[in-house]
């Protein structure tokens, strides 16, 4: 591959600064090209790229700008190359999405601002976060990330997964087979999604498995899939989950006329948990590209097969 010029299209929402990016990362034998079908190289955002896939007919590689991949799948069964995206950035936002959001939530925050407003002065009785139990669906560098972070404030990590596994050093005090959710989630005082969208996280969080919490709050900042919705607001009815945090959901922009925004008890966000930045996006880009120039596998590899 050394002697051979290889050729990046940038399709993603910031063009112009990826361009900028990478003529000042100045790499090996890479243009930048405007052209579609002499593209050999595809970074992209994946809902950009599913819409027009068929024009890079020389693609072989493809670099996502984000973890999630699941909107490029359906459109890669003729692909013979190699897709990756990009992971250990997003750990840091999405610990303080859920930190952030659960201290409000224990500390009440949302009602002295009301009382502020109000003129009033009427202390209330608040929880720690010190002893309380997170859920985390997921256990790779996000999850993991999160877990290590919670630990910070005496939050004890309890990870589902797969395999039911731990890692080596795993941060988690427990780690739960998927088919062992159920007991984990008895345990729950936060409840967090990380999981990619693959069939077999669909509606993982649904009525049945949520009758398991008591009074949970839940975070989902996987992908909307793993929420069944009507079985969420079915146990925020109960009060199985006191509390929604939702980034994620199966349809997006979410639908003026869904029950989510007007519910009391459900906070909507837009997407917005853990954002690709640019620089951080070529920073793994260039390592890899590196890798890949020398004549070494890509990191970051995603199985079409699985989705993730």
């Amino acid at each position: 591959m050394n002697n051979f010029t290889h050729k990046v299209y940038l399709l993603t929402e910031y063009d112009e600064l990826y361009k900028q990016l990478l003529e000042e990362a100045a790499l090996p034998a890479l243009e930048i090209t405007e052209s579609r079908s002499e593209a050999t190289i595809l970074l992209a955002s994946p809902p950009m790229a599913a819409k027009c896939l068929d024009e890079f007919s020389n693609v072989e590689w493809i670099q996502s700008i984000y973890a999630g991949v699941d909107a490029l799948i359906p459109h890669l069964k003729e692909f013979a190359g190699e897709l990756t995206n990009v992971k250990g950035i997003f750990g840091q936002q999405i610990a303080e999405y859920v930190l952030g959001y659960s201290i409000e939530y224990f500390r009440h925050f949302n009602h002295y601002r009301q009382q502020q407003s109000d003129l009033q002065w009427q202390p209330k009785n608040y929880q720690s976060l010190a002893n309380k139990k997170m859920v985390i669906l997921g256990t790779g560098t996000i999850g993991a990330h999160l877990a290590n972070v919670a630990k910070s404030f005496a939050i004890e990590p309890i990870g589902v997964n797969r395999s039911g596994i731990p890692a080596k050093n795993s941060p988690f005090d427990a780690t739960y087979h998927v088919h062992e959710l159920t007991t984990a989630l008895k345990q729950a005082d936060i409840v967090v999604n990380t999981l990619p969208n693959t069939p077999e996280t669909q509606d993982i969080l649904n009525a049945e498995s949520l009758s398991h919490c008591s009074q949970a709050i839940l975070f989902n900042v996987g992908r909307g899939g793993a929420i069944n919705e009507d079985g969420l607001l079915l146990a925020l009815e109960s009060g199985h989950i006191s509390h929604a945090y939702l980034d994620v959901f199966k349809q997006e922009p979410l639908h003026e006329s869904h029950p989510f925004w007007n519910h009391s008890a459900i906070t909507v966000t837009p997407h917005i948990a853990a954002l690709s930045f640019p620089e951080q996006v070529v920073d793994i880009f260039k390592d890899n590209y590196l890798r890949w120039h020398d004549g070494f596998g890509l990191l970051n590899l995603v199985d079409i097969s699985k989705g993730y």
